[in-house]
């Protein structure tokens, strides 16, 4: 039994993987608690506001793939490790265990600590923030990342973009590292106050952001990128849990 507790905020599923590499292949979400960041736009903030701290329930990883097994009846398929910043989290172990049953593992990070355990993962998706999110980006930890996770991950790019700063920081990010698939996601402006709830989501906004990046990606000839939606935003806007 192992000793070391990872915080986690909830694990739900199965589901479809709403974004990026992944969209719409049947996962269960493991979501830690805690980030080291704290985006404008952060449309999780139950795992990542240290008010929700109390909410976070310390488990083991045997804890954690019991519940895992559970939700995917044990069948084998990918899990998703979110948050928060899941990269600060003692994951390696939970990853170790589950590959032995079969599981799948992809995580998804804004970069900013590099893992060893990064290997080990099938997908890992780097998240750098735009300049929307108010966060700076520390390239030297993006690259301490990309390394950690060798040449036996599926390594992939996906930025958010609201606007005509976000996308040039997205061609720069991608210009850095073009062996690497970048996805490119609409941002949902939905306000703080309202996430993670039912709440209305401004999905106008959403679609017309989506045609604008399609149209600007498409003026460019920036034939390498992929655009794609928050599909789970759609189907269920800001619902915990789905």
């Amino acid at each position: 039994m192992s000793i070391e507790q990872i915080r986690v905020s909830e694990i739900f599923g199965p589901t479809i993987q709403g974004e990026g590499a992944l969209i719409g292949q049947p996962t269960v979400f493991v979501r830690t608690g805690g980030c080291d960041y704290r985006c404008s736009w952060c449309d999780t903030l139950h795992a990542v506001d240290s008010a929700h701290r109390d909410e976070w329930c310390p488990m083991t990883p045997e804890a954690i793939l019991m519940q895992v097994e559970i939700l995917s009846g044990g069948n084998p398929l990918t899990v998703s490790l979110s948050g928060g910043n899941p990269a600060i989290q003692p994951l390696g172990g939970l990853i170790e265990l589950g590959r032995k049953e079969g599981y799948r593992f992809a995580l998804e990070t804004q970069g900013s600590l590099a893992k060893d355990w990064f290997a080990d993962l099938d997908v890992l998706t780097l998240s750098p923030k735009p300049p929307s999110s108010g966060m700076t980006t520390d390239w030297q930890r993006l690259a301490e990342c990309v390394e950690a996770a060798g040449p036996e991950t599926q390594t992939v790019l996906k930025v958010v973009v609201f606007d005509e700063a976000d996308y040039a920081f997205a061609r720069d990010v991608s210009d850095r590292y073009p062996h690497l698939s970048c996805f490119l996601q609409p941002g949902n402006h939905t306000p703080p106050a309202a996430a993670d709830t039912d709440a209305t989501i401004d999905m106008a906004g959403i679609m017309e952001r989506m045609r604008w990046l399609v149209d600007r990606v498409t003026s460019d000839k920036w034939y390498a990128a992929t655009v794609l939606p928050q599909l789970h935003t759609m189907i269920w806007g800001n619902l915990r849990g789905v």
